[in-house]
């Protein structure tokens, strides 16, 4: 059975102290042991919010990370790094690295196998576009985002990998996918992970839903047969809002 994944990404919000009062209020309550929940923070923020967190049931994610463990890539930071802060997952591919910072899907493929091989579970950031999906090429485009950035990635590393289909036209709009059409784009996904790997990698790959999921929708989209939980933007900052999101 896949254990639903709940992680909020604060994006570029949030100062270390405003991070520790968040994270101390989520902590404080009794966490579903049926539910995984995932603060993604600021690079200036993991080793606090990793102190904060302490030995409770929460998850700690940086936000983007580079492929290479060291050399000359003046402001990025490195699989090593982060694994020696203790992080568990690494957000790759988000739409808005792809938009603003020009990020293609070999980049992304090369920081999910670095991810995998430094211990770090990646979730990689899948969706269209408006444009897109009014053309219907929604899921030639998705389809595509997801073989790029496995490939090469061997099916015994899939258990640890997370997919989070967000459509670009539902991040921070606003907007949401109707709970149907999201479950439907999320069982193509899993399909084509069948495909690639067969059934075991199947009925493991955890999908979340991401874009603009609040309280008022979190309980119709995660309890769909075919999504594994959420990516939480805007709400994960409002420690009452998350809460509700995670006691879906």
């Amino acid at each position: 059975m896949r254990i639903p994944i709940i992680a909020g990404n604060w994006k570029m919000n949030m100062t270390i102290s405003q991070g520790i009062d968040l994270v101390n209020k989520i902590k404080d309550i009794t966490l579903k042991t049926d539910v995984e929940v995932v603060v993604c923070t600021p690079f200036t923020a993991l080793m606090d919010i990793k102190r904060a967190i302490g030995d409770t049931k929460l998850k700690l994610a940086a936000q983007n990370m580079h492929w290479e463990e060291g050399g000359a890539y003046t402001g990025e930071v490195s699989p090593v790094m982060l694994k020696d802060i203790g992080i568990d997952y690494v957000i790759l591919g988000h739409s808005e690295r792809r938009q603003y910072f020009g990020e293609s899907d070999d980049d992304v493929n090369k920081k999910v196998k670095s991810a995998i091989k430094y211990n770090i579970r990646p979730i990689i950031c899948v969706g269209e576009t408006l444009e897109e999906r009014e053309q219907g090429q929604a899921e030639e485009k998705v389809k595509s985002q997801i073989l790029k950035a496995l490939d090469g990635v061997e099916k015994k590393d899939t258990a640890d990998v997370v997919i989070a289909y967000e459509p670009i036209w539902a991040i921070g709009t606003g907007k949401t996918a109707s709970s149907k059409d999201a479950n439907n784009m999320i069982a193509y996904i899993r399909n084509i992970i069948m495909e690639k790997y067969g059934d075991e990698a199947f009925d493991k790959v955890r999908i979340q839903y991401g874009g603009s999921v609040k309280p008022g929708n979190a309980t119709e989209i995660i309890n769909q047969p075919d999504i594994d939980g959420a990516l939480v933007g805007g709400a994960s900052l409002k420690a009452d809002d998350f809460i509700k999101i995670i006691n879906f």
